[in-house]
């Protein structure tokens, strides 16, 4: 299969759907968000389709803070490794090129600093 860059919406919506399927399948990342999600994976999905689509194609189409929400959330150091680890793997399987590298270290940053947020409010 020849990989191409990440370019259109419906690359966005397959890169989302293909993480969070493996998000939903991880024994590790599966309680944490299937109890903050509950039955909205759908509204969550799309939320985070908007999310991406703003990070990568500059569309506009999420204007939130995404960690206001991700605050309260009893994450760890290795929820977000893990978290890391599977975007990663998506992006790697699935893309190639400019975009989607910078997909790559964009997931890192928010890692990264949601982490440092995370450890310094307990």
């Amino acid at each position: 299969m020849i990989r191409h860059d990440i370019e259109t919406e419906e690359d966005i919506t397959n890169l989302v759907n293909q993480f969070y399927t493996k998000v939903r399948n991880d024994e590790l990342l599966a309680p944490v968000f299937n109890s903050i999600i509950k039955d909205n994976w759908e509204g969550h999905l799309q939320t985070m389709c908007n999310f991406w689509s703003s990070i990568l194609l500059y569309s506009k189409r999420y204007l939130n803070d995404p960690m206001a929400k991700h605050l309260p959330m009893p994450l760890e150091k290795n929820h977000f490794d893990k978290w890391l680890k599977l975007f990663e793997e998506t992006i790697d399987e699935t893309f190639s090129g400019c975009i989607a590298t910078t997909a790559k270290t964009r997931a890192y940053n928010i890692a990264r600093i949601m982490k440092s947020v995370k450890k310094n409010s307990l």
